[in-house]
């Protein structure tokens, strides 16, 4: 349904016009942006997690997953895009440290910046079990309760 209270049967050979595929652009726009664990050197994997349910819940995600392109220069819905999109890499600047920051300010939209990150920080499989497999060697439930061992093996 269009925002004007009618459908457009009329889709062009099931491709949806350009006023309707942006047209819910800024629907859940909340600014709560504020993460409790910036993304920093060795948590991406659950930073990455974090933000994919924070866009998801925002209607943001398709900024960074490749499911939405920006519109051409000339397209009405341009300059809608480009505030939900500069919306979406201010968010990801917020939640990460200063220092990687730096390395993705102008970087032009979300995806690029979100691929960026994901190629700097992302860890291959090898490093990482190699590096649980050295934290299982150390853990121990010691005075723990049964439930915080838990959690703390679980987190691994």
């Amino acid at each position: 349904m269009a925002r004007g209270g009618s459908s457009n049967n009329n889709n062009n050979g099931g491709n949806q016009t350009n006023t309707n595929r942006f047209a819910n652009l800024n629907r859940f726009t909340s600014d709560d942006s504020n993460f409790s664990q910036p993304l920093i050197s060795n948590n991406y994997n659950s930073w990455s997690r974090a933000m994919t349910m924070a866009l998801i819940a925002k209607n943001k995600l398709c900024f960074v997953d490749g499911n939405l392109f920006g519109p051409s220069l000339d397209d009405v819905c341009y300059n809608s895009w480009c505030r939900c999109n500069s919306k979406v890499m201010s968010w990801i600047l917020h939640a990460i440290s200063r220092e990687i920051a730096d390395s993705v300010m102008y970087i032009d939209n979300a995806k690029d910046m979100w691929n960026d990150l994901y190629d700097q920080f992302h860890q291959s499989n090898g490093p990482r079990v190699f590096q649980i497999k050295q934290l299982l060697n150390v853990l121990n439930q010691g005075s723990d309760e049964v439930s915080s061992y838990f959690t703390k093996l679980k987190t691994l």
